[in-house]
């Protein structure tokens, strides 16, 4: 899914942004399915309990993010060695700023999308 889609990059984290397409297991061809995300903390953020505590400040704020992204996209944000020693609110912030930028260029690459600017 990252070589594919939407990537959007702060000081602290890269978000890609893509849509899960039909072949993906939990995809249903009755119905869409709400948006997903994952996360990847590498070695280099840090020992195993400071990648640990970067993934649940990550998942908490996430969390209220996943409720204004459509249906049927799928999120991967990648923490970036200074996520570890970034504050709650400069995480938050990067965070907010990369996923919606992100999901604003996915959005506009589908089918049947208008995009800015064409006519």
């Amino acid at each position: 899914m990252v070589r594919s889609g939407a990537r959007c990059a702060t000081r602290t984290l890269v978000v890609h942004v893509a849509d899960l397409g039909p072949n993906d297991a939990a995809a249903d061809a009755d119905r869409a399915h709400p948006a997903r995300a994952g996360f990847v903390v590498g070695r280099s953020v840090g020992g195993a309990v400071l990648r640990n505590r970067v993934v649940r400040r990550l998942r908490h704020l996430m969390a209220a993010e996943l409720a204004g992204i459509p249906d049927g996209l799928g999120i991967v944000v990648r923490a970036l060695p200074p996520a570890a020693g970034a504050s709650s609110s400069e995480l938050a912030a990067d965070l907010t700023t990369a996923v919606r930028r992100c999901v604003s260029r996915q959005v506009g690459q589908r089918p049947g999308t208008a995009r800015r600017g064409s006519r």
